[in-house]
């Protein structure tokens, strides 16, 4: 019987899945203003969608990756949940501050910066949530560090580092950085750039536990190339930020290692995935069939997203590439189809552990909702690369621009990539509120 702790996990996850429809919403708004300007331009203009847009997506990743850890928290140490209250506390708070935050982009009200573009009093209360999740956390686990399989490392990781590299992301608040340039740019992309690397820790943490679960082979988690992995993981978090910054003038040496170290951790990953996928048995693909799809498609999105990141972190390359859609394009393989794909796949499994006729009655519309969502997914990724490359032919030297004239040849490719959302959108919709109703019904019945 599982721990009754971990039904607040419900309530985490089905919040996430709520943000992250309405951030592909937000999304396929922002992608028709691409094509019609005016639209809903006098109501939600794009310098508003955008942001609405990303930090719902943001939202969804770090909800859903936490309600998965306050989850599998109670189940792998065999103890209660520390503080219930603690727990419900951060759920109403990081509520209450996404739809503050909400009203004050639709108010107009901005001031922070790239991914945290809210007014910076908002930190203070999202900080907040992070420290009550910490607690929380600090008092559940076993503290014998020798027993810690590579899930716990990531995730003790991830909310370390997350809680650092946000304080880092609002340095420039402070004189010293704000007021130069160089050292404010190369902050704010040091924090987000590890940021990121944060999350990931705590997504890819999952993901471990979830294959580890599925195959019942514990040794997975415990194994030196697994440790090995987590390792290029934390170097990734700490360095590979670096190749944001060619552009600026920092030391050669921090962009040297970003270079190296980005070459390596998807290809990493996605090995251990597919050596993961070759130990499970037929019938253990059968029973968690849906959890295993996904893991399966996030490794497919490991592999494309690795070539265009080898090339992004390529210097002659990234001069012409940064700031245009491929950039966008990345950020999507990434957040999407692998991030999105791996807690899709815990969520799927917890939801097979919770309601045993969940994934058989709803096998159909899961599968139509899988592949809608995918296939989708790479046209629109696919478009967004004509897009920035289109954009960076037309930036090369010794070529003179005319940002209309090239937008207006784009106008197929935004038509395209606005078409992708929609089946995006439509594919996600399918998944998703099945989910949502079962998790409501699975926790008003606890």
């Amino acid at each position: 019987m599982l721990m009754k702790t971990s039904r607040i996990s419900f309530l985490f996850i089905a919040t996430a899945l709520v943000a992250l429809l309405a951030g592909l919403f937000a999304g396929v708004i922002g992608s028709f203003q691409y094509i019609l300007p005016e639209f809903l331009k006098e109501v939600l203009p794009f310098n508003k969608t955008r942001p609405i847009h990303v930090s719902l997506v943001i939202t969804w990743i770090f909800t859903a990756a936490l309600g998965g850890v306050y989850y599998y928290l109670p189940q792998i140490g065999g103890r209660k949940l520390y503080s219930m209250f603690l727990a419900h506390a951060h759920l109403v708070l990081l509520l209450l501050t996404g739809v503050c935050i909400l009203i004050a982009y639709l108010l107009g009200y901005f001031g922070g910066r790239e991914y945290l573009e809210f007014p910076p009093i908002f930190a203070l209360p999202m900080l907040l949530t992070w420290l009550l999740f910490t607690v929380n956390f600090i008092f559940t686990i076993n503290w014998n560090l020798r027993e810690w399989p590579v899930y716990m490392w990531m995730w003790a990781t991830g909310v370390l580092f997350f809680l650092i590299t946000f304080g880092e992301s609002y340095m420039w608040k402070f004189a010293f950085f704000g007021n130069d340039v160089v050292r404010d740019m190369t902050v704010q992309w040091k924090a987000n750039g590890s940021m990121v690397g944060s999350w990931n820790m705590l997504i890819y943490g999952t993901a471990f536990y979830v294959m580890e679960k599925i195959s019942g082979d514990k040794k997975l988690a415990t194994v030196p190339s697994t440790f090995f992995f987590y390792f290029l993981g934390l170097a990734n978090l700490m360095f590979n930020w670096g190749h944001h910054t060619y552009i600026i003038p920092a030391a050669p040496w921090i962009k040297n290692t970003a270079y190296i170290i980005s070459m390596t951790e998807l290809l990493i990953l996605g090995n251990i995935i597919r050596n993961w996928s070759k130990t499970v048995s037929a019938s253990l693909k059968h029973i968690h069939f849906i959890p295993y799809r996904f893991l399966m498609a996030a490794d497919v999105w490991i592999f494309l997203n690795l070539i265009l990141a080898i090339l992004l972190s390529i210097p002659a390359v990234n001069q012409y590439t940064h700031g245009t859609h491929i950039t966008v394009a990345h950020a999507m393989g990434t957040t999407i189809g692998i991030n999105s794909m791996l807690l899709l796949a815990s969520i799927f499994y917890i939801l097979s552990l919770e309601d045993s006729r969940f994934i058989s009655a709803n096998l159909v519309r899961l599968k139509l909702g899988l592949w809608l969502s995918n296939i989708s997914l790479l046209v629109f990724w696919i478009a967004l690369l004509a897009a920035g490359i289109t954009k960076a032919v037309h930036s090369s030297p010794g070529e003179v621009t005319n940002f209309q004239a090239l937008m207006h040849s784009l106008s197929v490719v935004f038509e395209l990539f606005t078409f992708a959302g929609i089946g995006l959108l439509i594919g996600f919709f399918i998944l998703v509120i099945p989910a949502i109703k079962s998790l409501l019904a699975i926790k008003s019945a606890s």
